[in-house]
């Protein structure tokens, strides 16, 4: 489906005259109609992280349905167990698929049952772009289950326009405008870009640093032998804070502690 030299040429003149521009959606449709002259996909959405506060939308090519699931739904709480969000915060670059980033244990994981699967996504891949300071933005571009995932040739060539499409970004976005970053709730702060376990997230929760720590990683997917990579532990030193965090909490298993999860989140946004 490659473009003529000349189609592509144009398209690549649009999206360089769309990074003087800084409002409305020109750039993201100039550079949905130049990748799409290489590659075949459904969906592309933009998003700006700047640690855990609510990501802001950059762009995206979503019927309102669909923007309700992908961006309204994401952005009260979900994100903070996606794998992209966590790759844009510790300032990955380049392109990035999905299955390279997930954990262990994410498309078993409740939040993959709960929140991923109602996306009917095949794949979805992005480009990480980080920005000035702590800000970063990643460009997805998704394939639905009726279209399949991307093939290994088309993720070679995206993975070999990266650093265009990177460059692009960049001076498009030189930071998030202020405007478009979410202030975090009354008496929270935002988190630094290496702040992984979020402990403002689960302060309302009875549990030690440690404990914390781990139930972030199990909400996002870890297997008990992945967190103990993580943290440098033994899997059986887990399996204890597992059980004190079940205990504590009162619940029996992954779903209830991703309930109590559902819980915080809408105790925020409440």
């Amino acid at each position: 489906m490659a473009a003529s030299r000349s189609d592509d040429y144009n398209a690549l003149a649009a999206v360089i005259a769309a990074t003087r521009e800084t409002g409305g959606d020109h750039f993201g449709k100039a550079m949905v109609g130049w990748l799409r002259g290489h590659v075949r996909f459904d969906h592309c959405v933009i998003f700006g992280y700047r640690g855990a506060a609510r990501p802001p939308l950059l762009f995206e090519t979503f019927s309102p349905a669909e923007s309700h699931i992908f961006v309204a739904l994401y952005q009260e709480g979900p994100y903070l167990l996606d794998p992209f969000h966590h790759a844009a915060v510790e300032r990955k670059e380049g392109f990035w698929r999905m299955r390279e980033l997930a954990p262990d244990r994410f498309y078993a994981s409740e939040y993959y049952r709960s929140y991923y699967s109602q996306t009917r996504l095949a794949e979805e891949v992005g480009f990480f772009v980080p920005l000035a300071g702590k800000d970063a933005l990643v460009l997805s571009l998704m394939r639905l289950r009726a279209s399949g995932p991307f093939g290994t040739a088309d993720a070679r060539l995206l993975r070999d326009m990266a650093p265009t499409v990177v460059g692009f970004c960049k001076l498009r976005w030189p930071a998030l405008p202020a405007d478009e970053v979410a202030a975090p709730p009354p008496g929270e702060t935002v988190a630094t870009a290496n702040e992984l376990d979020r402990a403002h997230i689960w302060k309302s929760l009875s549990l030690t640093s440690r404990e914390k720590q781990v139930v972030d990683l199990v909400l996002q997917g870890h297997s008990t032998e992945s967190i103990a990579r993580a943290l440098r532990i033994v899997p059986g030193t887990v399996k204890v804070h597992r059980r004190n965090i079940y205990r504590k909490l009162k619940i029996k298993s992954q779903a209830g502690l991703f309930a109590r999860f559902v819980e915080i989140i809408d105790a925020r946004i409440g």
